[in-house]
């Protein structure tokens, strides 16, 4: 079994861990949010955290009404422009902590104004030395170049930031995502033979709307970085603008889609997909009543869509683990990657 194959199934033990351990933290910070009065979000992040960083923004712009920007590092590291961080929150998301672009934009963030707060999974890590607020995912040391506990991890600290910053983000439905996530790790040997199929695929799409696109970033980012397939991924509204001209027979397609406000929009796109024989793929829950002859990968609970994205991308790491495996590939020693890498 690949490590990554190992870290993904870790997933319920480090989720929980990780909430029993800051679910405190988070009631403190709280009451920091409420003095502050902040105006602004700022999230600065590469790679696997900066997909979920988009999470982060959805989330919160979603359940506390405060405008979330993402951060061009290269503003602040090339270009050295100085903004105001006045009455903003600017949180640092790394599984390292040592990105060295992401912690320049945190301290000129402090200098300017921000409060700085990081999420990562080293606590002895140059971002710990950095932010007034440390967010730890309790993942455990991570071992495969492919980020997969340390991603659900983060999302999950976004969960209990948004609870801090808002009203809408109960930790009660926080607490059941752990085994929300071990209900879809029971779907790994379905997942393995479906992967068969796809022993030749060189290239799709990935789609999703509203919460999950950030997911449709991450697992194209894990089937190009485990699998080598160009992966291009897209919202479905913009995927509508002009991507969807890629589509020709046989095209694959996968398309993340919980029941609840986006699954309409995505199930109308996936009947045009039939109409142009792409092969389609959907993640979707196990009550989903979707067009004949699609294929599907079904999460046995019924999951709210607020809370869907950590159950709802673990199917995907399992697809893209499956797959290097079918593909003769080793998933753990991706070519030309490292587990750190540091931009500036």
């Amino acid at each position: 079994m690949s490590l990554m194959m190992q870290e993904i199934l870790e997933q319920p033990q480090a989720l929980a861990r990780t909430f029993r351990a800051e679910r405190d933290h988070a009631q403190e910070f709280q009451r920091l949010a409420r003095s502050k009065k902040f105006r602004l979000v700022v999230l600065v992040a590469r790679g696997t955290s900066d997909n979920a960083a988009l999470f982060g923004r959805y989330l919160i712009e979603l359940t506390t009404g405060i405008p979330v920007s993402l951060a061009a590092p290269s503003v602040h590291t090339l270009y050295h422009a100085r903004l105001n961080f006045k009455d903003a929150l600017v949180v640092g998301i790394s599984q390292s902590g040592e990105g060295t672009d992401i912690n320049m934009v945190l301290k000129a963030a402090r200098r300017e104004g921000a409060v700085t707060a990081g999420i990562t999974n080293e606590p002895h890590s140059s971002m710990a030395g950095i932010v007034d607020e440390l967010f730890l995912v309790r993942a455990g040391r991570q071992r495969s170049v492919a980020a997969t506990k340390t991603y659900t991890g983060q999302l999950l600290l976004f969960y209990l930031l948004a609870c801090a910053l808002g009203t809408h983000i109960t930790l009660a439905s926080v607490s059941e995502i752990p085994d929300r996530v071990k209900a879809a790790l029971s779907l790994a040997p379905q997942i393995k033979a479906l992967a068969e199929r796809y022993r030749y695929m060189r290239h799709c799409a990935v789609v999703a709307r509203g919460l999950n696109v950030a997911n449709a970033y991450e697992l194209a980012l894990k089937l190009m970085e485990t699998c080598y397939v160009v992966a291009e991924r897209f919202s479905s509204a913009d995927f509508r603008h002009g991507p969807i001209a890629l589509i020709e027979r046989d095209f694959p397609v996968l398309l993340i889609m919980p029941e609840g406000r986006t699954f309409a929009d995505l199930k109308k796109l996936m009947i045009r997909l039939k109409g142009l024989r792409a092969e389609t793929l959907a993640i979707t829950s196990a009550s989903a009543k979707l067009p004949a002859t699609t294929r599907s990968i079904r999460i046995p609970d019924a999951v709210p869509e607020m809370y869907s994205p950590i159950p709802y991308i673990v199917p995907g790491q399992l697809f893209a683990a499956s797959l290097a495996g079918v593909k003769g590939l080793d998933p753990d020693r991706p070519r030309s990657l490292q587990i750190v890498t540091k931009t500036v």
